[in-house]
């Protein structure tokens, strides 16, 4: 593997048939998506009083000795309780070359519930980083935020992508791709990235969002196309073009930008500056090559915006830039796109709650 890039799924393949990939289970093909690779939950989960990190010289089992209440078993499923924090052992285990290094992420739907999921290593300083050269488990720290789950053994929380050497375009290569191949709907805003703002004005009705109601029954994460919205959200609607966001208060809306991947490159969402007010724009992470791409299916996707605001109520306006996508270059073309090879559930997507719950 000698092109710097995010490696795609062959190569992901390859990575396994090498062991640098392995699993206490045998790894499934549908764990692979066109850019990452999908992990799994253990059989135990460990209450602890704390989020941490294990630290440069401690690993992470050392670490749950310091901070560990007791162990929940997840094989017949469990309840992750809203407010809580837990470690869960995942099943995956990595084994990689020096020249390779990972960055993992929520996937979609996890976010969509605000369900604070990050992947913590042995002697690790950082979340969601596995540095090159890794060799040791995997784990997920879980705190539910707005609802309290059910998860089991086996459900994939969490993706992980792997990157070599130099993959993320400079604004120069950037606005020279959207010249080629138009990667967002009107003018981009590019600077460190590519902008995107919150769409408050839809070109029909005035529903806008969605806000997580703060008293609600359990989430079954197996549970697909089943919860009613009604009983978990409210309805955020505006009329005017901006709405006023409520300290603590967890939101899902949308961006006004439709986004394209094209199928050499892949992208992970960040948030915007600080600066720009009191809220953050969570980040469920990753996008796969394809991702509103036409001939994967798409005609553009708008990306979906989980907000939560800080300590003042503040007013967020229609336009406002809000966040940005850092596109990296692929190592080599995926053999399956986002949306075409494969089930995907947000291409060609609008404003949107996580697949758990009835079409809305």
């Amino acid at each position: 593997m000698t092109h710097s890039g995010v490696l795609a799924d062959h190569q992901l393949r390859e990575l396994i048939d090498q062991n640098c990939i392995s699993a206490s289970e045998p790894i499934e093909a549908n764990q692979i998506q066109p850019a990452s690779l999908d992990l799994r939950l253990a059989g135990t989960a460990y209450r602890v009083r704390a989020s941490f990190l294990a630290g440069r010289n401690r690993t992470v089992t050392e670490r749950l000795r310091d901070f560990q209440m007791h162990e929940i078993d997840l094989t017949n499923g469990a309840v992750l309780e809203k407010g809580c924090v837990y470690v869960v052992p995942l099943l995956e285990y990595l084994s990689l070359p020096a020249t390779i290094l990972g960055a993992a992420s929520a996937k979609s739907s996890i976010g969509r519930l605000d369900l604070l999921t990050r992947i913590i290593t042995d002697r690790g300083v950082e979340f969601d980083r596995v540095p090159a050269g890794y060799n040791g488990p995997l784990y997920v720290e879980i705190c539910p935020r707005s609802f309290s789950v059910v998860a089991r053994m086996g459900q994939m929380l969490n993706q992980i992508i792997f990157r070599v050497g130099k993959t993320t375009l400079t604004d120069a290569e950037l606005q020279g791709l959207h010249n080629a191949t138009p990667i967002v709907s009107g003018q981009p805003v590019i600077s460190d990235g590519l902008g995107f703002s919150v769409d408050l004005e839809p070109k029909s009705g005035t529903l806008v969002g969605y806000r997580a109601k703060p008293h609600t029954g359990v989430i079954d994460l197996s549970f697909l196309d089943h919860y009613n919205p009604s009983e978990y959200w409210e309805e955020v609607h505006s009329k005017d073009g901006w709405i006023i966001l409520d300290p603590g208060a967890f939101y899902i809306l949308v961006s006004r930008e439709s986004i394209v991947i094209p199928p050499m490159f892949a992208a992970e969402m960040a948030p915007y500056i600080a600066m720009v007010g009191e809220f953050r724009v969570h980040y469920a992470g990753f996008f796969d090559p394809g991702f509103g791409y036409a001939e994967a299916g798409g005609t553009g996707s708008r990306g979906v915006l989980e907000v939560r605001c800080h300590e003042a109520p503040f007013v967020l306006e229609h336009g406002q830039v809000v966040g940005r996508l850092i596109y990296e270059h692929m190592a080599a073309m995926p053999n399956a796109l986002y949306g075409r090879e494969i089930k995907s559930n947000y291409q060609g997507q609008g404003l949107k709650l996580s697949k758990h719950f009835a079409k809305n």
